[in-house]
C-alpha cells in the first residue's frame, strides 16, 4: 500500500482502471507452480492466464495497492508486452524499494504471515549457508477489485 501511496497523482490516474495480464508461463522466474507438478504431465505444460486490476482496493480497509509483480505480470490488457514493458519495469522496481520493505530476522520458530491484498512477498536469497524451510498455504479470498 505504501508503494502505491508514494506514486505521483498523475501515475495513479494512469494506473487506476488499468488491468494487467498475469501468466503462469512467466512463473519460471519464481518457479511457483511447475516445480510441484510432474514435468511431463499435461497440467505442467498448460499455461494459465488471469486478468487483474493493476491497482487493487483492499476489501476491508479500502486502501489501494499495486497488484502487479515481476514473476507473473506480462502486460497491460489491450497492449503488447513490448508496449507494456517500460511502465511495468518502473512499477516492479518501485514496489521493492527499501522504504516499502519489511525485513525479517529469522530465528528458530519464526512465523511470518502477510496479506497479499496489501503487500507483496519479495524474497531475497541472503541466507547463504543456511537451510530455509517454508510451508505455504493459500486461503480462498475475494476477487481482486
Amino acid at each position: 500500500m505504501a508503494a502505491y501511496a508514494a506514486l505521483s497523482d498523475g501515475l495513479k490516474a494512469t494506473l487506476d482502471g488499468l488491468k494487467a495480464v498475469n501468466a503462469s508461463a512467466k512463473a519460471d522466474i519464481a518457479r511457483t507452480r511447475a516445480h510441484r507438478l510432474d514435468e511431463t504431465s499435461e497440467q505442467a505444460a498448460e499455461t494459465f492466464e488471469a486478468v487483474h486490476p493493476v491497482v487493487r482496493t483492499h476489501p476491508e480497509t479500502g486502501a489501494k495497492a499495486l497488484y502487479v509483480n515481476r514473476a507473473h505480470t506480462v502486460r497491460f490488457e489491450g497492449m503488447t508486452e513490448q508496449e507494456s514493458a517500460p511502465l511495468l519495469s518502473t512499477l516492479f522496481d518501485h514496489q521493492v524499494r527499501p522504504e516499502f520493505s519489511c525485513r525479517v530476522r529469522w530465528r528458530l520458530g519464526t512465523l511470518v504471515l502477510w496479506d497479499n491484498r496489501a503487500c507483496q512477498h519479495y524474497p531475497l536469497n541472503d541466507y547463504h549457508g543456511h537451510r530455509r524451510e517454508l510451508h505455504r498455504i493459500t486461503l480462498k479470498g475475494d476477487v481482486p477489485r
